[in-house]
């Protein structure tokens, strides 16, 4: 009596259904395939692996450039004379797009690792490209808008280098499992097979050696550690209160600055006032008090009509730093109430405090009635408010020799880098950098006792990268986060991290290696045990049995009703219940479907 033994034995594979089904539209059994991806579609996966990577840089752009989120929404005001915030919708685009396709990518890997044919669905295809396409223009638009922030790129990496190093290691050595599968299936291409195994080794040992390329300041003997910068207020503390107000530098006082600054304008009268924007229309309610005047310079008030203007309500309305729900009944009250404050009210608030004054001053245009009389308007405030002249930091570069002769105990400082011979011959006591103009090498100017300020330093880790460099102080839109920053994030001595990095590449090379050696164990011991009487279509269908392959039902029909299956009994056949021998043969092949 013959055994009719199918030659294929379907069963239900949920996983194996949504894999296919919601990467290329593939949810019925039928509809897929162990045989090899279409140089099209291997070019979509290369389109879609591409998508990913520019997305990563792109997402690690902007979580890093939190530190100037509202330096990005000033330039944007500048340019539409609106003010939004800007980088809401760029985010929540950004976070969309890089989960949409990571997700798709996971899916394409996990169609490599299980052997079944890429096949992206057409709508997958136009998301792709919509989401490149949108993300190259950004791309070009912040290159040209904001084109000095891509340094803070660079800078994060003193920070978070070690620490992506290990984590693209850990992502390196868990494809190697894919890659030890394409070598053990990929029998029939060993070009392709070669140079794929060539390029992960060489991206591999890239990795390793990765470290060798790192620097950061962070990576220093705990006791060559600098101590702790000082904090300016940087107009005052604008996450707290109304940016250049009274209650801004109080809250500043409340977080222990040391100086406050800010950036001072003349107004038509020669009242010297704190205002940031050329016009009133961002910080002030002169649209509603002077609406024909909205877009004329802040110099062009005198003060009497200054002073009338509210300039809190806009903090309340338009929360430039997410931070209003957080502030107290009674601080909302106050915040209501705040009017522009003048020069002399800050230095008489710096000058009861014991801080310092850092200021930054617009020269009036030469059709202004005080053009020619901004020096002596400012010297006034400053004799008017008792301030000592030594707490008084000077940055305008205009007339700095007539300063000088006329008040010789204000502090000069200066904004851009000079060598220090020229620093000696300014009398420059303070060199205050963007953040990205401050590099290690020039950190600090011992030779010429000049101390060095950075500014906009917002986020701890940047602070931290700056206190590892040796930074005196910082100035800051935060100084209520700073302050409680005791130490570094992170410290540790050169040994120390040569530990870390050596211990993590011998580990991934160890696991690499076992994956490897795992992924053909059969095949490995076949060829080194000598056992040649068994027959290699059985190994060979034993070391796939865990992973189906597009070969492993060809081996099992030429298995099935072979001597070795079964008892070793030959089968009876029955010519009067299944004809002719083709007859049998044409019943076991409708079997398998």
């Amino acid at each position: 009596m013959v055994k009719h033994q199918p030659l294929q034995v379907y069963e239900r594979q949920l996983c194996l259904s949504c894999l296919t089904g919601i990467y290329g539209c593939r949810w019925k059994r039928y509809q897929r395939s162990h045989d090899d991806s279409s140089k099209w579609e291997c070019t979509w996966f290369l389109i879609l692996s591409s998508s990913f990577l520019l997305l990563l840089v792109w997402s690690y752009f902007w979580w890093e450039a939190q530190n100037d989120y509202n330096e990005f929404n000033w330039l944007l005001y500048n340019r539409s004379g609106e003010w939004n915030d800007g980088t809401v919708p760029v985010i929540a685009a950004t976070l969309v797009g890089f989960s949409y396709v990571t997700f798709l990518l996971i899916l394409g890997l996990c169609h490599i690792a299980l052997g079944q044919q890429l096949n992206l669905y057409w709508i997958h295809k136009i998301g792709v490209l919509a989401v490149l396409t949108s993300t190259i223009a950004g791309v070009v638009s912040i290159d040209d808008l904001w084109r000095d922030e891509w340094e803070i790129v660079l800078i994060s990496l003193q920070s978070t280098g070690p620490f992506l190093h290990i984590g693209a290691v850990a992502v390196v050595t868990t494809l190697g499992w894919l890659v030890a599968g394409q070598v053990m299936h990929g029998g029939r291409r060993r070009l392709q097979v070669i140079v794929l195994l060539l390029l992960y080794v060489c991206v591999l040992l890239g990795l390793y050696l990765v470290p060798l390329t790192i620097s950061s300041p962070c990576i220093m003997p705990p006791a060559s550690l600098k101590p702790r910068p000082s904090i300016i207020g940087r107009r005052g503390a604008p996450m707290l209160a109304p940016e250049n107000t009274i209650m801004s530098f109080n809250k500043a006082l409340q977080q222990k600055v040391i100086a406050f600054e800010a950036d001072v304008t003349i107004s038509m009268d020669g009242v010297p006032f704190l205002m940031r924007d050329h016009t009133l229309r961002r910080t002030t309610d002169v649209a509603s008090r002077f609406p024909g005047r909205q877009h004329e310079d802040a110099s062009l008030f005198n003060w009497t009509e200054i002073r009338s203007l509210n300039a809190g309500v806009w903090f309340l309305r338009n929360d430039p730093y997410w931070t209003v729900k957080f502030i107290s009944t009674r601080d909302y009250g106050r915040a209501v109430n705040q009017t522009v404050c003048s020069l002399v009210e800050l230095l008489r608030l710096a000058a009861k405090s014991n801080c310092s004054v850092l200021f930054s001053l617009r020269i009036p245009a030469p059709e202004h009635p005080r053009h020619k009389l901004w020096i002596s308007d400012v010297q006034k405030a400053v004799q008017r408010s008792g301030i000592q002249p030594e707490q008084v930091m000077w940055t305008q570069d205009s007339y700095r020799y007539q300063v000088r002769a006329s008040a010789p105990l204000l502090h000069q400082t200066v904004k851009e880098m000079l060598p220090v011979d020229g620093l000696k011959e300014k009398a420059t006591h303070t060199l205050s950098l963007h953040y990205s103009k401050a590099t290690v090498a020039e950190i600090r100017y011992t030779d010429s006792n000049v101390s060095l300020n950075v500014y906009p330093v917002n986020e701890p880790w940047l602070f931290s990268v700056l206190w590892c460099s040796g930074v005196e102080s910082v100035s800051s839109d935060a100084p209520h986060v700073l302050c409680k920053v005791p130490h570094p994030i992170w410290l540790m001595s050169p040994d120390e991290y040569c530990l870390i990095w050596v211990t993590s590449d011998l580990v991934s090379a160890a696991i690499v290696i076992g994956i490897f050696i795992l992924q053909n164990y059969h095949t490995i011991r076949w060829r080194m045990s000598g056992m040649r009487s068994y027959n290699p279509e059985q190994i060979m269908l034993s070391a796939v049995a865990r992973k189906p392959g597009r070969d492993v039902n060809i081996m099992k029909e030429k298995l099935i009703f072979s001597g070795d299956i079964g008892s070793g009994a030959a089968l009876t056949h029955q010519p009067h219940r299944y004809g002719t021998a083709a007859a049998k043969s044409n019943y076991r092949s409708k079997k398998c479907y």
